[in-house]
């Protein structure tokens, strides 16, 4: 008896040639993003922030030209132009770090939608690539390098021909990243796969961090190609300057089609890590004598075994950290680090923290426990995973900044305190606006839609770096009684923001609303 195409029938799809899969990959990437457009909330805003970034980027790439020094060929201009080819090596370096540690990338389609639809590998492949830019750090790096080439050569001096090269290079660099960290989750998917990753990650940062302590890191990174690009990009030669554009747009269309092999083996294999943490034993543990005590070990259970949580705080703990570390940064300026990795943490689960129940919410709502127990409990554990990432970073940096004054010691400390109760109040007041339904189970889940993911970021970062910078410049006052007098009002206006978002929680209407919202 005839019947219809079926979405788990391979066999058309084999028949089809590369040119055919790639153009229905393309237009399934189309639809999704489509689709994902049409269920924004807010368009208009979203249209806002679609033009803030066009201008942004086109602020960054022109307007440093005409600042004072621009293109002088000396001093300032001329170093920068000479740190150029190392900024170029360092974006990719950490948009490689980024990638590999989301497992490939963000999800264009959640893991449960996606497996009742035809979507390929290589679909989802170009949708990681896709929403790479709607990432905060991405962005940041990608006007530093248009700002820094703009200043560097000043309004006159090739400034048009290389800025072209500058934009070529982040695609390409953003595309080779997603290749490997398509190999990296495929090896981490085989027998002892994660056994392996973990050794190369300690191999690599041990390398890294030799070459740092013995001064020939800077010289590694002069003698990698990334040179080559920016005399090209510089060149009186129109054939240069078009040689180097060919190189760089052949590595980025190579990357895209390249990332669709690793992308197919990876998603035919299944993968260990979170198969371990949905399929693992616990022992039964003596329950706690307190209700809140109860309910922060069911929260903290949830999230530490989570394995985008795991992987995501161990890069921020340590990528922070060992950067401190091989810079040998002193302490003053040490406390501008837990702002960032507070940050970062937020946005792992924070900024929509009660999605981590899922449908698990309705049951919760049903037993006889008291809604400020059970946001306490929350707050507390969001609290304890900030402060747990932010103290490993600075307990890497301590290791080569020497003993501490008592004034650099106290601001250090209100910096801790300040950004990790800053960073609460923030993420538990958004998670209470706007809740959303996410599945944090697969590694490259990420807690808010990309474009909302991106305003949180930007929020959190600026909020929590002037914080740290104030400090900072306390580090250097002899009177150490200065810095808790000044982390007194940041305490009390977060702690009035976390008690009002706590007042609203209790409002059964407004509970069940976020309930409703994250258990769909």
């Amino acid at each position: 008896m005839p019947t219809a195409a079926s979405s788990t029938d391979t066999a058309p799809v084999a028949r089809e040639g590369l040119v055919a899969q790639t153009r229905r990959a393309v237009a399934d990437v189309g639809h999704l993003v489509r689709f994902r457009t049409a269920s924004l909330r807010r368009r208009r805003a979203g249209v806002v922030a679609l033009g803030a970034f066009v201008l942004v980027t086109l602020g960054a790439a022109v307007v440093p030209a005409f600042v004072a020094g621009a293109g002088a060929g000396s001093g300032r201009a001329l170093d920068l132009l000479l740190l150029l080819p190392t900024m170029l090596t360092g974006f990719l370096a950490l948009t490689i770090v980024s990638a590999a540690a989301s497992g490939g990338g963000r999800e264009l389609l959640a893991r449960d939608p996606a497996a009742v639809h035809p979507i390929s590998p290589t679909t989802d492949h170009l949708g990681a690539l896709l929403l790479a830019p709607l990432n905060i750090a991405w962005l940041l790096q990608a006007w530093a390098l248009l700002a820094v080439t703009a200043y560097a050569l000043g309004p006159e001096l090739y400034l048009a021909q290389a800025q072209v090269v500058v934009v070529l290079w982040l695609g390409a660099a953003t595309a080779v990243a997603q290749v490997l960290a398509w190999i990296l989750e495929g090896v981490r998917r085989v027998p002892h796969g994660i056994v392996g990753i973990r050794a190369l990650t300690v191999g690599v940062l041990g390398a890294t961090l030799g070459l740092q302590i013995s001064g020939r890191l800077l010289q590694v990174f002069d003698d990698l190609p990334t040179r080559w690009v920016v005399v090209g990009m510089v060149s009186d030669s129109v054939g240069r300057w078009a040689l180097t554009v060919g190189v760089v747009l052949a590595t980025f269309v190579g990357a895209v089609v390249l990332g669709a092999v690793p992308a197919h083996i990876a998603a035919h294999r299944i993968p260990q890590d979170e198969l371990d943490v949905e399929s693992g034993h616990h022992p039964v543990r003596r329950l706690s004598r307190t209700t809140l005590g109860q309910l922060v070990r069911t929260d903290r259970a949830s999230v530490w075994r989570a394995v985008p949580m795991r992987r995501g705080v161990a890069v921020l703990a340590l990528a922070p950290g060992l950067v401190a570390l091989a810079g040998n940064l002193p302490w003053a300026q040490l406390t501008v680090l837990p702002g960032l990795v507070a940050s970062g943490g937020a946005l792992l689960w924070g900024v929509n923290a009660w999605c981590l129940d899922g449908r698990g919410g309705l049951w919760r709502e049903s037993l006889p426990v008291a809604p400020e127990t059970v946001f306490d409990a929350r707050a507390w554990v969001l609290g304890e995973f900030l402060l747990a990432a932010s103290l490993v970073t600075v307990a890497l940096g301590a290791v080569r900044a020497g003993l501490p004054s008592v004034a650099e010691l106290t601001a250090l400390v209100c910096t801790l305190v300040v950004v990790t109760v800053q960073v609460v109040a923030a993420s538990l007041r958004w998670s209470d606006q706007r809740p959303f339904a996410v599945d944090l189970r697969s590694a490259r889940a990420t807690p808010a839609p990309p474009i909302v993911m991106v305003g949180y970021s930007a929020r959190l970062a600026l909020s929590t770096t002037v914080t740290g910078l104030a400090f900072s410049g306390l580090a250097n006052v002899d009177a150490w009684q200065v810095s808790v007098l000044v982390a007194v009002p940041f305490l009390a206006w977060s702690t009035a923001r976390l008690l009002r978002t706590r007042r609203a929680w209790c409002e059964p209407v407004a509970r069940a609303r976020v309930i409703t919202a994250v258990a769909v």
